[in-house]
């Protein structure tokens, strides 16, 4: 299954909102603290931006108003287009001022993460991580650790969103797995991670990729299983008034 991915940070984010809807502007001037509205800016220029590639929409503010990215009651991300569904599924991320979007262009079940590899104490790992993981910690060794718990971590929140659920579920009832017989430092690497189910789900088993480059782990759990990542890549050409910028694949 195709999965395409683009990622922003907020440098790249215009200081104008002109590009938001009239609903979201309302959702964003809702919100009392700059952090909460920055990341939310953030999340939403990167997932249009995605969107306006993916779905062939025209670079420029007025078509960029029509996509909106809704709640679910689920809370999960729904994307549509002049007010009618679109038949794609996103998923998204941020951490430390950097936004990620994965797009598949069908109704799937997808979810996607950005962790930072650094220091998790032994109480985090004690409550958060099942067994098996707390056994695959204490296996690495001390200069491996931090880069395992992003992984897991990252792989849990990202199975967790594929079940439309995030953290509402317990972090225990998805184990993940890496793959280690086929490491690629450079490139994406396979996971598993399987659903141990609950008093309402089924049990099951995701197939997913993740990829480290410096300090920042990337993961991405979809069912159907996704190809690697295509990734996707914003040109600033400010061409005229209306239209800022023009995206194009990588």
């Amino acid at each position: 299954m195709n999965v395409y991915w683009l990622e922003q940070t907020e440098a790249d984010v215009p200081a104008e909102n002109d590009w938001l809807s009239a609903m979201e502007t309302v959702c964003l001037n809702s919100m009392r603290f700059a952090k909460r509205r920055n990341d939310w800016r953030l999340g939403r220029w990167t997932a249009k931006c995605a969107l306006s590639l993916t779905l062939n929409v025209p670079a420029h503010v007025q078509a960029l108003k029509k996509i909106e990215i809704r709640p679910a009651q689920s809370g999960a991300p729904e994307v549509f287009f002049d007010n009618q569904p679109a038949v794609v599924t996103i998923s998204l991320s941020h951490r430390s001022g950097i936004a990620a979007c994965a797009v598949a262009i069908s109704e799937v079940e997808i979810g996607c993460d950005l962790e930072i590899v650094e220091p998790r104490s032994d109480a985090f790992v004690a409550d958060y991580f099942t067994i098996e993981e707390q056994a695959l910690v204490a296996r690495a060794s001390a200069a491996d650790r931090d880069r395992i718990l992003a992984l897991l971590w990252s792989g849990k929140e990202s199975a967790l969103k594929a079940l439309r659920a995030g953290l509402r579920l317990d972090t225990r009832s998805v184990i993940v797995i890496p793959c280690a017989a086929s490491f690629d430092p450079d490139g994406w690497n396979q996971l598993r991670v399987r659903h141990t189910g609950g008093c309402c789900t089924e049990a099951r088993v995701f197939h997913g990729l993740w990829q480290r480059t410096n300090n920042i782990i990337r993961t991405v759990v979809a069912s159907p299983p996704p190809d690697p990542p295509i990734p996707l890549k914003i040109r600033a050409n400010y061409v005229d008034s209306a239209s800022r910028f023009k995206p194009v694949p990588c």
